[in-house]
């Protein structure tokens, strides 16, 4: 079954069948000199540093396996003589990407969309796959215009398995459009980038190559922000609320400092992997690209804790010039409060946020405009 998209209406099923969830996304058209070809940024053309966290751009990953940048890759299809197609659909070649075979699926003349130009990415071999197979991946798909700055593409993430084994959009472009600039010497030119991803369900993970992360970060910063703002704001709220209530606070400050101090020291730690599972919970939506910049941007800050904790002069040094001190440090398999959790509270509740991404919008960037999703 092929799982078709819009970019400008929801996801839904070829054929009308049932309602399934849309994914979130945006549509873009930006320029294709650089990263793959597609979307040129001053700032990394010139070199200039990247403003993200320490290590954003490191795949040093500790644990086994393999890294994002070997499960990441890219295509281009050229589609000769497209002014003479007459097929209904057309596949291209087969191509291998993070140890999958995939190929791009075209319908020249829509697919139950008029007009339209409709464009998926597909599982090669999904009918020789042992029961239960499943890849999840991040993909954009692009048709390159003569001019860079009119390339159409799109990006979405999605769970490849037996019934959703297509993935992509319906209303990908208008079919009047691809006169403009679209077709050189008759020929229509697609490019694919996909990064599959390798999932971690105990802890935050690293799951991009570092430029694709970098070209998707200047795309849904402000998601990624939004994020981050309303979930430091809310529990901001909720501690100010308390401590404001000086009954319960003041009776909360009785029984914490009624606790000998070894209890307490025992009450201020925890297991790594319990918090982390928390935090993938709440953090990571499968459906949503800027999710997997969010627990990006969590894998990051966690490795900042363990080299500051590990007593790392340069990496210590980093941390100290461009984060925070942080409130908590991670001994062996434990992550322990700094400080006494009464001061972490007050202090919690008194400072500013300080945000993991940059909020000033960076140079080089192109407006962008948003995808809603609803389920139908």
């Amino acid at each position: 079954m092929v799982m078709v998209g819009s970019t400008s209406e929801d996801y839904v099923p070829v054929g009308g069948s049932s309602p399934v969830d849309v994914l979130s996304s945006i549509q873009h058209c930006q320029s294709v000199e650089s990263l793959g070809e597609w979307r040129s940024c001053e700032q990394v053309e010139n070199g200039t540093p990247s403003t993200s966290p320490p290590y954003w751009d490191s795949d040093d990953d500790d644990d086994s396996g393999p890294k994002p940048a070997d499960l990441f890759g890219k295509f281009t299809w050229n589609i000769e003589h497209f002014s003479q197609i007459s097929k209904r659909e057309l596949r291209s070649n087969v191509f291998e990407i993070g140890g999958y075979k995939w190929y791009i699926l075209i319908y020249p003349h829509g697919c139950d969309a008029c007009n339209h130009l409709s464009l998926f990415l597909c599982v090669a071999n999904h009918d020789k796959l042992l029961p239960g197979w499943s890849h999840f991946a991040l993909f954009t798909i692009a048709v390159v215009n003569k001019d860079p700055k009119k390339n159409k593409y799109n990006d979405t993430l999605h769970r490849f398995w037996k019934k959703e084994h297509d993935w992509g959009w319906k209303k990908f472009m208008e079919l009047n459009k691809i006169a403009d600039g679209f077709v050189d010497d008759d020929t229509l030119t697609i490019k694919a980038q996909v990064q599959v991803i390798r999932e971690k369900a105990h802890r935050p993970f690293r799951c991009l190559d570092h430029q694709y992360r970098r070209e998707l970060i200047r795309i849904y910063m402000t998601a990624v922000e939004q994020t981050c703002a309303r979930f430091v704001d809310d529990r901001r709220r909720k501690l100010q609320t308390l401590i404001g209530d000086k009954t319960k606070w003041s009776s909360f400050h009785a029984f914490w400092f009624g606790i000998d101090q070894d209890t307490r020291r025992h009450m201020s730690k925890d297991k790594t992997d319990a918090i982390l599972k928390v935090v993938v919970k709440h953090f990571f939506i499968e459906k949503e690209v800027a999710s997997t910049l969010v627990m990006d941007s969590l894998y990051s800050g966690l490795r900042a804790l363990e080299s500051q904790s590990k007593l790392n002069k340069l990496r210590t040094k980093i941390v100290e010039e461009d984060l925070p001190s942080p409130i908590i440090y991670i001994e062996d398999d434990m992550f322990v409060l700094a400080d006494d959790v009464f001061l972490l509270l007050e202090k919690a509740a008194l400072e500013s946020p300080h945000l993991p991404l940059p909020l000033k919008e960076e140079k080089g960037l192109h407006t962008r405009s948003k995808v809603c999703s609803r389920t139908i």
